[in-house]
């Protein structure tokens, strides 16, 4: 059954806190998931969320601790002395969930955490970790993995696999080393059970394996497991020795950042934001995008005050501005958006440069053709002036190519300049077509009116 967070649940939790009723607590919170937990907490006060933390076992405490969204778990975490954080919780953690959590700390708390893991096998492979940026593969890596040598026999390799795996909560691969650790190859647990237990391990190895290096951005991992439908995928350095894994649990939370932070750009907003940071972090993540939108605003007044003659003249043409700004900005979108869609999906038959742009115009003769036609059956048919409508319908022809070759071809710019292009989409590719459908319709306009 699913569980239901509402507000009578929370009081009664806040209640049985305010009493110090620990027992009665626990019992409401037995058989949640760590999520459902995080979501109770999210509902309390600091006090009071510390107090319900402190009653949970280690490795509730430690799942729970990761479904906590950072900005509270930051907040949270500051609250709690180091050797709470480390024995509770960080020990009963996988190496690259500690590392996140670790990594959020101060560098003071980030050092005394460290010292106070009495693991100091782990407390080294958290320090490993934190080494490497956080967005690359090193940095979503965990160090635990079943590792067996090439030179190993069947019977050694069953005896090893059975004692690392005590410490594995999954096992996906066994991966395969040398002696200098480089990584070998995978083992399929079949043919390991199959085979003749004096039977050497560097005879019964899978070679092609993928792997991607510790530098390898995120968005590279999450395209290589992707692509070969992986659940876990090996990390090595630059000379091929295995460093750890990335599991497909930590690719999706990738795949989900990602998506968040695109639809912010397209969305005009700037920074990694949450709706539960603080107002002047939001507000900030905001302005310079809408100061894009405020300066292209202004522009337009301009474009509008050069050409006040030509409308002064004929009053109908302003009829048509929101037009042609809508769809400028409509159309620009759309073909950047499909651009970018295609480029963070990481297809290998993506078109060239040259070749992508000549399927766009190809696409926007179309569209143009059939708006533009559409546009003058309806002047032709409620309007009086014939210079009005070839004037409209041309205007919006030209604006509709124009728009996307521009949203075709700044984000593929973009993409070679190694820039997000995402940043593409949205506010800017809408105020930039906005102004330029704007000078495109006057110039025409005023040329069909004979108005200098």
């Amino acid at each position: 059954m699913q569980f239901e967070l509402n507000r009578e649940f929370v009081d009664r939790i806040q209640e049985l806190i305010e009493n110090d009723q620990s027992k009665e607590v626990l019992k409401m919170l037995e058989g949640l998931h760590s999520t459902e937990i995080a979501e109770v907490m999210e509902e309390l006060n600091t006090e009071e969320a510390k107090y319900l933390y402190l009653q949970l076992d280690g490795e509730t405490a430690s799942d729970v601790l990761i479904e906590i969204p950072e900005h509270d778990r930051r907040r949270f975490l500051k609250v709690l002395p180091p050797e709470v954080i480390a024995r509770q919780f960080i020990e009963f953690m996988d190496s690259d969930d500690a590392a996140d959590v670790v990594g959020d700390l101060e560098d003071e708390m980030k050092e005394a955490v460290l010292l106070k893991i009495e693991d100091k096998e782990q407390a080294g492979d958290i320090a490993d970790l934190l080494e490497y940026d956080e967005d690359s593969a090193g940095g979503l890596m965990a160090k635990e993995m079943v590792l067996v040598n090439e030179n190993w026999t069947v019977q050694t390799c069953l005896k090893e696999i059975s004692q690392q795996a005590e410490e594995i909560d999954e096992i996906y691969y066994v991966y395969v080393v040398d002696d200098d650790e480089v990584l070998k190859g995978i083992l399929s647990l079949k043919r390991l059970i199959l085979k003749p237990t004096q039977t050497k391990i560097k005879n019964l190895i899978e070679e092609e394996v993928q792997s991607v290096r510790t530098d390898a951005t995120q968005e590279e991992v999450a395209q290589v497991m992707e692509r070969y439908d992986l659940v876990a995928l090996p990390v090595v350095d630059h000379i091929g020795r295995l460093k750890g894994r990335i599991t497909i649990d930590d690719v999706v939370d990738v795949i989900r950042e990602e998506a968040e932070k695109d639809y912010q750009m397209v969305s005009g907003i700037s920074g990694d934001v949450e709706s539960g940071d603080r107002v002047w972090n939001l507000t900030r993540a905001r302005l310079p995008w809408l100061l894009i939108g405020l300066i292209g605003g202004i522009l337009g007044a301009q474009v509008l005050g050069a050409n006040e003659k030509a409308l002064a003249q004929i009053p109908a043409m302003a009829f048509f501005i929101p037009l042609i700004a809508a769809m400028a900005g409509n159309v620009g979108v759309q073909s950047s958006s499909i651009v970018v869609q295609t480029i963070a999906s990481g297809a290998r038959d993506f078109d060239s440069f040259g070749k992508k742009l000549l399927k766009e115009l190809a696409v926007a003769l179309i569209t143009a053709m059939v708006f533009a036609s559409l546009i003058f059956i309806y002047n032709y048919t409620f309007s009086n002036s014939m210079n009005l409508t070839w004037a409209v319908s041309i205007s919006l022809f030209i604006v509709i190519i124009f728009a996307s070759m521009f949203g075709t071809i700044i984000p593929l710019l973009l993409n070679k300049l190694k820039i997000d292009p995402a940043l593409a989409t949205g506010p800017f590719i809408t105020t930039m077509n906005d102004i330029l459908g704007l000078i495109m319709y006057m110039v025409i306009a005023k040329i069909f009116f004979n108005i200098l």
